[in-house]
């Protein structure tokens, strides 16, 4: 009899420890699901206006493109399947470069004046800007490929020491169709043409969207220096380059373009 019983304890145990294991497997892979995220962006605009003016230096109501501290980057996947190829542009501007300005220009410093531009932080529809970049000039820090093989990829031509080109084989532009505010955010949603040639017999025109960051201004001094302020533009797009025209297998059809503005007052 007790041999019974203990037959029968022992096989509620197994039992027991059967249900338990069940159980601790078929929730084995459950965790408690996240806080969901709040869907309510707060969004805050000021009324900030900022316009180049004539660019006259010391003149505090008139902002200047602070270039050194500027950059123009692109990335694309290399060989549309493997890791990132980066570079940035040395040499681009803010300037509407028409057709009459597409010249070489003879000098080392900016070729045309950085003010065709304009920002209103409350109103939308009155921001504006125009840019370029100088083709050649793209930089990945590999002199053999800078010099060599994205040369003949962009469709354009080496750099002539001291010599700023704008010619059509050289200049990619874009220019703003519409800016209006992003309403997820407290950014702005920017339609704009892209001009490029790229490997093609003339150049193209492209409406691409993308997305414009501004960063406020601020008021900055270093030592003894007299204060001065400063605001930031950061603009994102992406292109595709098969449609300039682009064949080459090493990039991936679609690159990716973040330009970095920094202005100040000085």
């Amino acid at each position: 009899m007790k041999l019974l019983k203990n037959q029968s304890l022992l096989v509620l145990l197994v039992l027991f420890s059967g249900y338990g294991y069940i159980a601790s497997c078929t929730h084995e892979s459950v965790s408690p699901l996240p806080a969901a995220a709040s869907s309510t962006a707060v969004i805050t605009r000021g009324t900030a206006v900022h316009l180049p003016g004539n660019m006259v230096v010391g003149d505090t109501t008139q902002w200047k493109l602070d270039k050194p501290h500027c950059n123009v980057m692109w990335s694309t996947n290399y060989v549309g399947a493997a890791g990132l190829l980066t570079g940035r542009f040395n040499q681009f501007g803010m300037h509407d470069v028409t057709e009459a300005k597409m010249l070489n220009y003879v000098t080392a410093g900016q070729p045309l004046l950085d003010s065709s531009w304009a920002f209103y932080e409350n109103e939308p529809a009155k921001t504006y800007f125009n840019g370029y970049v100088q083709i050649n000039q793209s930089n990945t820090g590999e002199p053999a490929r800078d010099g060599g093989c994205n040369i003949t990829t962009l469709g354009t031509v080496p750099i002539v020491a001291g010599t700023q080109n704008l010619t059509v084989t050289n200049i990619a532009k874009i220019k703003t169709t519409d800016v209006k505010f992003d309403p997820a955010s407290n950014d702005y949603i920017v339609t704009l043409n892209l001009t490029w040639k790229g490997g093609l017999a003339a150049p193209l025109t492209k409406s691409i969207v993308g997305r414009l960051k501004y960063i406020p201004k601020a008021k900055v001094q270093f030592g003894t220096g007299a204060a001065y302020s400063v605001f930031g533009l950061q603009l994102k797009f992406q292109l595709n380059c098969r449609d300039f025209g682009i064949t080459s297998t090493s990039v991936s059809d679609k690159i990716d373009i973040e330009c970095n503005m920094n202005f100040n007052n000085k």
